[in-house]
This record gives structure tokens, C-alpha cells and sequence, in this order.
């Protein structure tokens, strides 16, 4: 199926390592360009250097941002239209919120997550709506505790459902211009975070095999799994999708 992604631009936020990173190389595999961000320089050099590789010289471009920086959103765009001369979408991807129950998280702890998880998003969502034609598509990535609170990740389990209410109202006030919003609802990815989530009760092992049980297909789903799913919604061909929350979790979510 030819996605239509060739010489769309794209830009991927947190897009250095993990869900990030999955989404700009499925784009990139299927001829798309991508300006990806991250807050650490070496590793932002490092996934250009593979999005490269994979797509050929010129797919990727690298910009070292955090979304927490007010000034984020302006420098990333900015940044997608002088190396690409354009921009067809993208993609709000954040490394997860510190972890620990509600009560025991410090206010400065979430005062921090709202600033990178919620607002930062936000203004980045904002920023692309502004720039964005008939056509256009902001992504976010979010969690699968916006339907279903996960233990021991209350962060997470306050700002995401507000964040994913944000887009639908924003699909709905960008809907007449053309431009998509779209949110994707990962859940036990094989990634580094989730390893780190898995580790934090000292065995490793037997969460990520007594998550597993919970899951319908029996397994974490990969990275290339998510990035595909991501890479579709992205794309012209779901050009009939907006204002949806897509779980990419394995049927690990009950409701419909």
C-alpha cells in the first residue's frame, strides 16, 4: 500500500530514541523527510545519521529542542521550512513523566511533567496550526492511561487524558481548514522507558512476563509496530481519520 508519505516533512518531537524515533523511521523507510528533536545533542546526531542511512543523505535533519522551552515550537518549524521547504505535519512525541503514585509526587515533579507533557505539547500543536495547510496533520503521542489509569504512573495518569481531550477539541476547530489531529495510545512497547517502568519493582522479568499475561496477543508490542501504525496516521492515506485515539497496545485496553 503506497502511503503517499514521498517528500512529506514532517516534524517528530522526542525523536531521538524510542517511540519517537520508531515513528521518524517508518516515515523515513516509506520516503518521507523528518526534522527530528531531542534535548541531547550526540543522540540526536545519532538518529540522523541512521534516518540517513535508511532513507538516503538529506531524509533527516536534527534540531536539539526540549518541548518544556517556550521557544520550542517556533525554532522546530522554523527550522523544517529553512531545511525542507515545507511541512506536512507533526508528530508530539515526550519521554514519560517521572513515575510514583499520586500522593507521593512531588509538586515540583508535576509542575516539571506539565510543562514538557501538556503545555509544551500544546504550544507545539498550536505553532503547527498556524503553519499548516489543507492537508495537515499534528499527531500526539500519548498513553493508554487516557482510557484506563496504569499503576504507579499517576502523572501520567492526570495530564494525559487532559492532553488527549485538547486534540479532539483541536480537531474539531481545525477540521474546516483541512488539518487533521490524530493520537496514538501506546502501551507496553519493548522500549527503554518500559524497561525502565519494569525494573523499578526489582525483577524486571517477571513484571514485563506478569504484563504480558494481561495483554490479549500475549507479548510487548515492538517499536517497528507502533512506528507503523504512526507513520499511517501521519499519512495521506488516513485522510479521512481526525479527532481519534488510536491504542497501539495489543487489545490491552478493555473498553471498546
Amino acid at each position: 500500500m503506497d502511503l503517499g508519505l514521498k517528500d512529506k516533512v514532517y516534524v517528530v518531537t522526542g525523536a531521538s530514541r524510542g517511540l519517537g524515533f520508531a515513528a521518524a523511521r517508518e516515515l523515513a523507510a516509506d520516503g518521507a523527510k523528518v526534522l527530528v528533536s531531542g534535548r541531547n545533542k550526540e543522540t540526536v546526531d545519532a538518529a540522523v545519521a541512521e534516518l540517513d542511512a535508511l532513507g538516503g543523505p538529506g531524509t533527516a535533519h536534527g534540531t536539539v529542542a526540549d518541548n518544556a522551552d517556550p521557544e520550542a515550537a517556533g525554532r522546530l518549524l522554523a527550522a523544517a521550512a529553512e531545511r525542507f521547504g515545507r511541512l506536512d505535519g507533526v508528530l508530539i512525541s515526550v519521554g514519560g513523566p517521572q513515575a510514583g503514585p499520586v500522593v507521593a509526587t512531588a509538586e515540583d515533579a508535576w509542575r516539571d511533567a506539565f510543562e514538557s507533557v501538556f503545555l509544551g505539547a500544546l504550544r507545539i500543536a498550536r505553532a503547527a496550526a498556524d503553519a499548516l495547510g489543507e492537508g495537515g496533520v499534528i499527531g500526539f503521542v500519548l498513553s493508554g492511561s487516557v482510557r484506563q489509569p496504569i499503576a504507579g504512573l499517576g502523572i501520567s495518569n492526570g495530564l494525559r487524558p487532559g492532553l488527549a481531550m485538547a486534540a479532539k477539541s483541536l480537531a474539531d476547530e481545525l477540521g474546516p481548514r483541512g488539518i487533521r489531529v490524530v493520537g496514538l495510545l501506546p502501551a507496553r512497547i519493548d522500549t527503554d522507558r518500559v524497561r525502565e517502568l519494569d525494573a523499578l519493582g526489582g525483577d524486571a522479568d517477571a513484571a514485563r512476563e506478569r504484563n504480558s499475561a494481561l495483554i490479549p496477543l500475549g507479548r510487548y508490542g515492538t517499536p517497528e509496530e507502533f512506528g507503523k501504525v504512526a507513520a499511517f496516521l501521519l499519512s495521506p492515506a488516513a485522510s479521512y481519520l481526525t479527532g481519534v485515539m488510536v491504542p497501539v497496545d495489543g487489545g490491552a485496553l478493555r473498553g471498546l
